[in-house]
């Protein structure tokens, strides 16, 4: 009587299937379980996984081993945008009249200001703690390297703000700056490294691009024309962008399509969120296309608060920033003046993009703030006249902040984040 068939004989009969195949599909499989990983590295990169960050401090990004610059992870819970000032006899971390690239129009102690309170409070977050702001490691890390804040005013201050907080460890004759139009540069010689300021208010080409005479009441953007000021910003390492403050001319904004200058100008009027989410698209755009997220950085600072409306915080209706020497003591404070749908634009667009931008959400820590402001402590470029010298409170500024102050707390929590992301 014949032997049976093996099993697997007869499978290899019913399905016509060759011995010698067999073997081969046999061996395949076994060097694929064997080498699984190897082959996920080789064929890995046609399927990259993209995953959407759950909030605006972690913004929407494309997946990246390990963010550019960064020693170690954050800690666990930890928003370092949610806390409160505390009193801190180690700040300021520099002294005013130590840092000689302060423009006059934020030297406050040197026009006059009385009180010094303001400078000496720390931003303490509610589960951890910010690691200390180290000017060693920060000219270190931008070795042979170029950081760069690109937007208005308020970003001027914050790279016055860097500059002052790293420059006392150079020697004198081994840093400069220089202005050239649009840009400034602090150079630390013998890292070859820079900090720079870009002027670009609205990020786009505008009627308002000119660094010193700006100030037009009809203000124009031309749509996405970012190329124009992008040029100069190729090459960059770590870049903080911001633009808030100069969108907010009222509920309607104009946007120009064809170029600025010409005769006949297609010029069309939209909502302000609209014509500011043009912004923060072409932006992200231009960071997708000319910045390697492996290899540098990229940071939006949020809008900063101004503090024009005392009756927002129950003071007088015709008061200010003027005279104010604490700050807003209710945590759930927020003015009138910081529009959230413009902020609710910004987690929008952020959240949709595949590009890792890291946001710094400085507005309510800032908006308590009030006593921080340059006011009237300011250098005034026009003479003032006697109306306005009897009313300090018509002309005290009660956008910009005192130097050192505010500010460096912004740079703070920068270090934070591009260090511990």
């Amino acid at each position: 009587m014949k032997a049976p068939p093996s099993s697997s004989g007869a499978l290899l009969r019913k399905g016509r299937l060759s011995p010698y195949l067999f073997t081969l599909l046999a061996f395949i499989l076994f060097v694929t379980i064997l080498y699984g990983e190897d082959f996920s590295c080789i064929f890995g990169g046609q399927f990259e996984d993209y995953r959407p960050y759950r909030s605006l401090s972690s913004p929407t990004k494309k997946k990246v081993e390990k963010l550019a610059f960064s020693l170690g992870e954050a800690e666990s819970g930890c928003d370092i945008f949610s806390g409160r000032w505390v009193w801190d006899d180690r700040h300021p971390l520099y002294e005013e009249s130590d840092c000689p690239y302060i423009q006059p129009q934020l030297t406050c102690q040197e026009h006059g200001r009385p009180d010094t309170d303001y400078q000496h409070w720390r931003w303490q977050p509610h589960a951890c703690s910010l690691p200390s702001f180290n000017a060693t490691l920060m000219l270190e890390t931008l070795r042979g390297k170029r950081m760069m804040f690109v937007g208005d005013s308020l970003n001027r201050g914050q790279f016055v703000s860097m500059v002052c907080l790293v420059h006392k460890i150079i020697p004198e004759d081994r840093k400069s700056i220089t202005t050239k139009g649009s840009l400034t540069v602090f150079s630390a010689k013998d890292y070859n490294a820079t900090i720079e300021f870009y002027w670009a208010p609205f990020l786009l080409e505008s009627n308002s691009d000119d660094a010193i005479v700006h100030r037009i009441s009809d203000r124009l953007v031309r749509k996405g024309s970012i190329n124009k000021h992008g040029k100069h910003w190729k090459g960059v390492d770590i870049m903080v962008f911001n633009t808030y403050l100069w969108w907010m001319t009222g509920l309607k904004f104009k946007i120009l399509q064809e170029t600025l200058g010409g005769e006949d100008r297609d010029i069309a009027e939209v909502p302000t969120e609209e014509a500011y989410r043009m912004a923060m698209k072409t932006m992200v755009r231009w960071a997708k296309k000319n910045m390697d997220p492996n290899n540098t950085r990229v940071f939006f600072t949020s809008m900063s608060p101004t503090h024009a409306k005392a009756i927002d915080w129950g003071g007088s209706e015709k008061g200010n920033c003027y005279n104010q020497t604490e700050m807003v003591d209710d945590p759930n404070y927020w003015g009138s003046d910081s529009r959230k749908s413009v902020m609710n634009v910004i987690g929008e667009v952020f959240r949709k993009s595949r590009y890792p931008i890291t946001f710094l959400n400085i507005t309510q820590l800032s908006s308590y703030r009030k006593d921080a402001h340059t006011s009237i402590y300011k250098k005034q470029w026009t003479p003032l006249t006697s109306d306005q010298l009897a009313n300090p409170v018509s002309y005290a500024d009660c956008t910009h902040w005192c130097l050192p102050g505010l500010q460096d707390t912004w740079n703070e929590l920068l270090f934070a984040k591009l260090f511990y992301p």
